[in-house]
Protein backbone atom coordinates (compact mmCIF):
# COMPACT_ATOMS: atom_id res chain seq x y z
CA UNK A 1 0.00 0.00 0.00
CA UNK A 2 1.73 3.54 -0.95
CA UNK A 3 0.53 6.38 1.00
CA UNK A 4 1.43 10.24 0.60
CA UNK A 5 1.20 13.23 2.50
CA UNK A 6 -0.46 16.17 1.02
CA UNK A 7 1.72 19.57 0.27
CA UNK A 8 -0.17 21.53 3.11
CA UNK A 9 0.45 18.38 5.38
CA UNK A 10 3.73 18.37 4.79
CA UNK A 11 4.44 21.98 5.34
CA UNK A 12 2.86 22.11 8.83
CA UNK A 13 4.90 18.82 9.61
CA UNK A 14 7.77 20.61 8.55
CA UNK A 15 6.64 23.66 11.02
CA UNK A 16 5.71 21.36 13.71
CA UNK A 17 9.46 19.84 13.60
CA UNK A 18 10.97 22.95 13.42
CA UNK A 19 8.98 24.09 16.41
CA UNK A 20 9.98 21.33 18.47
CA UNK A 21 13.69 21.81 17.38
CA UNK A 22 13.93 25.74 18.59
CA UNK A 23 12.26 24.75 21.93
CA UNK A 24 14.49 21.86 22.39
CA UNK A 25 11.75 19.15 22.84
CA UNK A 26 10.32 16.00 21.49
CA UNK A 27 6.95 15.14 19.74
CA UNK A 28 4.93 12.24 20.49
CA UNK A 29 3.38 10.22 17.09
CA UNK A 30 -0.15 10.76 18.99
CA UNK A 31 0.70 14.36 19.19
CA UNK A 32 2.20 14.87 16.13
CA UNK A 33 -1.36 13.38 14.33
CA UNK A 34 -3.61 15.64 16.26
CA UNK A 35 -2.21 19.08 15.22
CA UNK A 36 -1.45 18.04 11.74
CA UNK A 37 -5.24 16.61 11.23
CA UNK A 38 -4.03 13.74 9.49
CA UNK A 39 -6.55 11.60 7.66
CA UNK A 40 -6.85 8.02 8.00
CA UNK A 41 -5.07 6.48 7.74
CA UNK A 42 -3.00 8.34 9.87
CA UNK A 43 0.02 6.32 11.72
CA UNK A 44 1.26 4.92 7.87
CA UNK A 45 1.02 8.65 6.25
CA UNK A 46 2.88 9.99 9.32
CA UNK A 47 5.89 7.15 9.51
CA UNK A 48 6.32 7.18 5.48
CA UNK A 49 6.26 10.93 5.70
CA UNK A 50 8.93 10.84 8.35
CA UNK A 51 10.47 8.19 6.51
CA UNK A 52 11.21 10.25 3.44
CA UNK A 53 12.21 13.27 5.95
CA UNK A 54 15.23 11.40 7.00
CA UNK A 55 16.21 10.01 3.76
CA UNK A 56 16.26 13.71 2.33
CA UNK A 57 18.52 15.07 5.83
CA UNK A 58 20.76 11.67 5.61
CA UNK A 59 21.21 12.90 1.40
CA UNK A 60 21.98 16.35 2.60
CA UNK A 61 24.04 15.23 5.76
CA UNK A 62 21.96 16.85 8.12
CA UNK A 63 21.09 15.29 11.88
CA UNK A 64 17.71 13.46 11.11
CA UNK A 65 14.79 15.82 12.47
CA UNK A 66 12.10 13.19 12.49
CA UNK A 67 14.56 11.27 15.10
CA UNK A 68 12.13 14.64 16.73
CA UNK A 69 9.46 12.34 17.41
CA UNK A 70 8.97 9.69 19.80
CA UNK A 71 6.37 6.70 21.53
CA UNK A 72 4.33 7.97 24.20
CA UNK A 73 5.37 4.87 25.76
CA UNK A 74 7.87 4.24 28.97
CA UNK A 75 10.90 4.18 26.50
CA UNK A 76 10.42 7.81 25.04
CA UNK A 77 12.19 6.59 21.88
CA UNK A 78 11.06 6.41 18.51
CA UNK A 79 9.03 3.18 16.90
CA UNK A 80 11.34 0.04 15.83
CA UNK A 81 10.40 1.22 11.90
CA UNK A 82 12.48 4.49 12.77
CA UNK A 83 15.79 2.67 13.89
CA UNK A 84 14.68 0.01 11.04
CA UNK A 85 14.67 3.15 8.44
CA UNK A 86 18.17 4.87 10.09
CA UNK A 87 19.82 1.78 9.75
CA UNK A 88 18.78 1.50 6.04
CA UNK A 89 20.14 4.87 5.31
CA UNK A 90 23.45 4.12 7.43
CA UNK A 91 23.08 6.31 10.15
CA UNK A 92 22.63 3.45 12.96
CA UNK A 93 23.11 -0.46 13.27
CA UNK A 94 22.10 -2.33 16.17
CA UNK A 95 19.04 -3.25 18.01
CA UNK A 96 15.51 -1.43 18.04
CA UNK A 97 15.28 -1.25 21.67
CA UNK A 98 18.24 -1.30 23.67
CA UNK A 99 20.58 0.80 24.70
CA UNK A 100 22.36 1.02 21.85
CA UNK A 101 19.12 2.77 20.30
CA UNK A 102 18.88 4.94 23.29
CA UNK A 103 22.08 5.98 23.34
CA UNK A 104 22.38 7.07 19.26
CA UNK A 105 19.19 8.49 19.47
CA UNK A 106 20.15 11.14 22.30
CA UNK A 107 22.99 11.82 20.28
CA UNK A 108 20.87 12.38 16.93
CA UNK A 109 18.45 14.66 18.79
CA UNK A 110 21.19 16.75 20.14
CA UNK A 111 22.61 17.34 16.94
CA UNK A 112 19.07 18.17 15.73
CA UNK A 113 18.99 20.84 18.14
CA UNK A 114 21.96 22.83 17.47
CA UNK A 115 21.44 22.42 13.98
CA UNK A 116 20.17 25.53 11.75
CA UNK A 117 17.90 24.15 9.27
CA UNK A 118 17.01 27.08 7.76
CA UNK A 119 20.63 28.30 7.36
CA UNK A 120 21.69 25.15 5.53
CA UNK A 121 18.46 25.32 3.02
Amino acid sequence: MSVSISRQHWQALLGELEDARRQRHLLTYRALIERLELPTPAMQTLAAALEHLAALDARSERPLRSSLVISQGASRLPRTGFFECVGRLGRFSGAPDGIAAASWHASEVARVFEYDYAEHA
